[in-house]
């Protein structure tokens, strides 16, 4: 038998024998493997509905707007433009549609297309007399489409249909929406207030100088930003889950590992007694924890690619752009990065196992415990479950260590939720102007919104499996002394309580760090995702993180440690 068939068979028959183990394990690299998929299929995808609404729509690299179009024909022979449309004439006016009363930007339009910005019609045709065509995000907040009736500024239209341009913001992130019309029924309306002149320059890329230099123009590269804004915040949203959910696996991996090694001393020994090197007891536990993120790496590869086309969904008012798509560098990475998640976790302890004498690796895992005179003298006094917790969590540092760092993890990500969820009341609360469909949802907010829970869901259930292990690992090791407790007379409800006053130390501080690093990884993600203003942070919420966190740790950890036990003591004290 070959070493590799050998090395296999080990690891594919230890998997077999600890099937919840193993599965809590792929549920962890699963997680990670998933969102880093997402992140890698729309990573710079945000500005493609924009640059492909741009040249569907021979989209203008400038527009410059002013109160007579007298002012703004000089700026169709400036140094650097090379073509120009219109002026068009503009007002503002009130729309009525069924029971909707909302304001209205809308523009003259010729009835053929100009050689900058020509809206592209997704439904039904360009306008004419008594037809108007109304921008596409527009509309659909509107409820409508070709053929139905409308009325501006009193005077009944026909809705001759919808259109996107990339001359202006689509709706609802320039307001108000856009309608289009002839010149001829413009006038009709009422008397422009206003001038639009599309603008070609030499060079696109200077846009922005030529913003600068003269008044009342607006680059493409400044309207874009705008138009995929909830595109990028999605992008960074997703960037800093994955850092999350990948810190994440590496705990719930390194307490797993730790807690199945401690359990697998026994078989450690016997494999080392029949002959096998601590190299190769150490690639037969390594090999176990690559198989399952060889596995993870497969669900994630395929939860991320059916996910991810539900992430890009750009506004309404924007073509889309194709859906993302996986290339195989990014499924080679996904997997590295799997294996390295895995791989992180398990070699240290894989290692140490190893290493382990044969004698004291089948003699049991048996350590003696350090008498700490400061850990004595502090716990002396408390009551009996909080002075068995306090033993527990000081005695097992590195563990209290992991436990803090993964929960306060856990905590900034839901602080960071909540900060996002004051900041979108904010937005949507706008939505009640003058300018804004009322009733409407705002397709800004909702995508990220969605974004968002998906990541604080598999954040909170990767958090949750993590609790459930260290819960789970710390029974086991503290066995004999729990059981050693109760033949001195301690009862088995303050056993279980001790326990889960260890869990529930780490828990207290990661919920008091949580709070400021959530805020601040909130912050950091707002200015990546280009958002700009002030942050409306529910403060009122935040105290109530604490004895939520506290509550859910009790919680989760309350069976695996009432399982562990119930254990007959005379059976844990014999064993072995």
């Amino acid at each position: 038998m070959s070493v590799l068939t050998l090395v296999a068979r080990l690891a594919l028959r230890d998997l077999r024998h600890r099937r919840a183990e193993a599965f809590l394990l792929l549920i962890a690299i699963a997680a990670t493997t998933t969102t880093l998929t997402l992140g890698l299929a729309v990573r710079g995808v945000a500005d493609r509905p924009w640059d492909r609404t741009r040249a569907a729509t021979a989209g203008p690299d400038a527009v410059a707007t002013g109160d007579r179009a007298a002012s703004l024909t000089p700026l169709a022979h400036a140094p650097g433009v090379t073509a120009s449309a219109g002026p068009y004439p503009a007002l503002s006016a009130a729309l009525g549609v069924r029971d909707i009363r909302v304001d209205a930007s809308v523009q003259g339009r010729d009835t053929a297309p100009g050689a900058v910005d020509r809206p592209q019609v997704t439904a039904g045709s360009w306008v004419r007399r008594g037809g108007a065509v109304i921008e596409r995000a527009f509309a659909g907040a509107l409820r409508v489409r070709p053929g139905e009736e409308i009325t501006i500024s009193g005077h009944r239209f026909r809705v001759a249909g919808i259109a996107v341009s990339a001359g202006r913001v689509p709706y609802p992130s320039s307001t108000p929406g856009l309608i289009w019309v002839t010149r001829a029924d413009l006038r009709r309306i009422g008397a422009p207030t206003s001038q639009v002149m599309p603008l070609r320059l030499a060079d696109p890329a200077d846009a922005p100088a030529f913003a600068a230099a003269h008044r009342g123009v607006r680059s493409w590269q400044d309207m874009g930003a705008y138009a995929t804004a909830e595109l990028h915040l999605v992008d960074s949203a997703l960037l800093t889950g994955t850092w999350a959910l990948a810190l994440l696996g590496v705990a719930c991996v390194a307490v797993l590992v730790g807690g199945r090694l401690a359990d697998q001393t026994r078989r450690v020994g016997l494999l080392k007694a029949v002959g096998a090197s601590p190299r190769f007891v150490a690639v037969v536990l390594l090999a176990e924890h690559v198989l399952l993120a060889l596995a993870a790496t497969a669900v994630g590869l395929l939860a991320g690619r059916a996910a991810a086309p539900l992430l890009v969904r750009p506004s309404s008012g924007l073509l889309p752009a194709g859906s993302p798509h996986l290339t195989v560098a990014s499924a080679l990475v996904v997997a590295l990065v799997a294996v390295a998640v895995a791989g992180a976790a398990t070699v240290y302890p894989a290692i140490r196992g190893a290493r382990t004498s044969t004698v004291r690796a089948l003699s049991g895992p048996r350590r003696t415990p350090r008498r700490s005179p400061w850990l004595i003298a502090l716990s002396a006094r408390l009551p009996v479950p909080f002075l068995l917790g306090v033993r527990v969590a000081a005695r097992r540092p590195r563990r209290v260590i992991l436990a803090t760092a993964s929960l306060a993890l856990t905590v900034a990500m839901v602080v960071a939720a909540i900060a996002l969820h004051g900041d979108i009341a904010r937005k949507d609360a706008r939505l009640a102007g003058p300018g804004f469909v009322p009733g409407a949802d705002n397709p800004v907010t909702e995508q990220v919104s969605q974004v968002v829970l998906a990541l604080t869901v598999a954040l909170l259930a990767l958090a949750a499996v993590n609790a459930v292990l260290i819960a789970w690992a710390t029974s086991l090791d503290t066995q004999r002394f729990t059981s050693l407790a109760r033949t001195l007379g301690a009862t088995p409800r303050q056993v279980t309580a001790g326990l889960s006053a260890a869990q529930l130390l780490p828990a207290l501080g990661a919920s008091l760090l949580g709070i400021p690093l959530g805020l601040a990884i909130y912050y950091a993600a707002r200015t990546a995702g280009g958002a700009a203003g002030s942050i409306l942070i529910p403060y009122a919420r935040l105290p109530l993180v604490v004895p939520g966190t506290l509550l859910v740790v009790a919680a989760l950890t309350a069976l695996p440690i009432r399982v562990v036990c119930r254990r007959p003591v005379a059976r844990v004290l014999a064993a072995d």
